[in-house]
Formats: C-alpha cells, structure tokens, sequence
C-alpha cells in the first residue's frame, strides 16, 4: 500500500490557485514538493496532499 495519492512526476493543481499547473517533484513525511509546469528553475512549492487536485485526463 502506498502512503502518497500522486507518483513523482504527475500533474496537479493547488486547490488555492487552480491556473496553475504543477509536477510532483518528491513526496516527504506527507508532504508534496512541487515544481512550476515550465518554470523548473523557480523555487518548490510545499503542498500536503488534501490541497491538491489532480489534472483531469483528456
């Protein structure tokens, strides 16, 4: 059984800015760090897992 709800590497949106689309970059003591969808270079943004929505699949 896996602790996390999202892989490394998926997509989500946070649910306080759901405009902006971010990529799972580690998962730490339930706690999602993520990066900028085309703006790796930006600092981590720190989500735990009940802020997240996961991106719909088209």
């Amino acid at each position: 059984m896996t602790e996390n709800k999202f892989p490394i590497g998926s997509e989500v949106f946070a649910k306080v800015n759901p405009d902006l689309i971010l990529t799972i970059r580690q998962y730490l003591k339930r706690i999602y760090y993520c990066t900028v969808k085309g703006n790796p270079s930006q600092k981590d943004l720190v989500y735990y897992e009940r802020e997240l929505i996961p991106v719909p699949i088209s």
